[in-house]
């Protein structure tokens, strides 16, 4: 216990032993997992929240950081090789937040079921259209997938901050060879896995136990992993984009005097990881509001109960047709009134037996004069 509070996870010195080398990375690795760290917590709380269970939840974010994990290993044997030079690069870190930004849209464009088409309006000024599949069957199908999660995990890896500068400096140094270059990274790796894997499961127990069924509870996690994944991922596009114009914007912040990696500045990645998370409590409250609100659904066995149920007024054939008025025996009436009402202006409605209109008929079929 003593060793745990001993370690300097501000600014660690060289010259550490194996032990405790690997036991700061792993403690490290707690820490970027417990902060808001702008490469794991926004993809973590989207594919946790299209989960819509803990143990889902639980494997979405073990799937990512299982991957971050593995990346981190290599990143650590390469910095031990001498093979890559780790500095803090605001440009290479713009450009890792404009990939980390793609493959977001992308995830979204699956999960939302959009189809774009790439083209130009001059006024008003709109690059490409998006619209939503008409067929949403099969919601559960349009989740997000452990796999997403995965590659997400490896590529957001390659984001290199004061972790990674520290991993790569100070611990992976420390290993006597290069059979155990790749061991700090992964104790960080596995370090963030397990405070990632305990949140996407309490992301995904809070979605499953918002008191709604089981399939409006998918489309809660549906609309709330895909609108996170489409805004977070527009965010970190602009912002990687803004960054490789103007790359003094990846290195501007605030300093808040806290001697706590992520939490001593306040930079671009702090402003997305807020963002992102105020989407997602936007999106998952009004999506549960919406479909709190939606009528009933008609039991799919109704239409086959027989012709006394489907007759019946308010039965399924009772149901409102594509036009939006009633369709069945209530909407044959309405026509056969609206057409009597017509005639009736017209002055060539006969209401009366069909045997006295037959009689004042002559041989020719015309009607004698009154």
């Amino acid at each position: 216990m003593n060793v745990l509070f001993a370690l300097n996870l501000w600014s660690p010195h060289h010259g550490l032993s194996i032990g405790i080398a690997i036991l700061t990375a792993f403690a490290l690795g707690l820490v970027h997992g417990v902060t808001p760290d702008e490469h794991t917590w926004p993809i973590t709380f989207s594919y946790a929240m299209g989960s819509f269970s803990a143990r889902r939840g639980m494997r979405s974010a073990m799937a990512f950081s299982l991957s971050f994990t593995v990346q981190r290993a290599l990143l650590s044997e390469l910095a031990y090789l001498g093979m890559l030079a780790i500095t803090a690069n605001p440009t290479w870190n713009a450009v890792v937040y404009v990939v980390v930004g793609a493959v977001m849209m992308l995830a979204a464009f699956y999960v939302l079921r959009l189809r774009c088409a790439l083209h130009l309006h001059l006024w008003p000024p709109s690059i490409g259209r998006c619209h939503r599949q008409i067929d949403t069957a099969g919601w559960a199908a349009r989740t997000p997938t452990p796999a997403m999660a995965a590659v997400h995990g490896f590529i957001a890896g390659w984001g290199l901050g004061a972790f990674a500068l520290i991993m790569a400096t100070v611990l992976a140094p420390a290993m006597p060879d290069a059979a155990l270059g790749w061991v700090p990274g992964a104790a960080f790796g596995l370090g963030t896995t397990a405070v990632l894997v305990l949140a996407g499961a309490v992301i995904g127990s809070l979605i499953r136990h918002q008191r709604l069924p089981e399939q409006l509870a998918q489309k809660v996690a549906q609309e709330g992993a895909g609108w996170t994944l489409l805004v977070g991922g527009v965010l970190f596009t602009t912002a990687g984009s803004a960054g490789l114009v103007v790359p003094s914007i990846m290195t501007a912040g605030i300093t808040t005097g806290i001697h706590v990696h992520n939490l001593d500045q306040i930079n671009v990645g702090t402003l997305l990881v807020g963002l992102v998370v105020v989407v997602a409590v936007v999106t998952i409250t009004r999506t549960v509001h919406r479909l709190r609100h939606l009528p009933p659904e008609v039991p799919a066995g109704a239409a086959g109960a027989g012709d006394g149920a489907s007759n019946a007024p308010g039965g399924p054939r009772d149901a409102p047709d594509v036009d939006g008025r009633p369709d069945g025996p209530h909407r044959d009436a309405g026509r056969r009134r609206r057409r009597c009402q017509h005639d009736g202006d017209r002055v060539t409605h006969d209401s009366r037996p069909p045997k006295l209109a037959d009689a004042e008929r002559d041989d020719h079929g015309h009607r004698d004069p009154p």
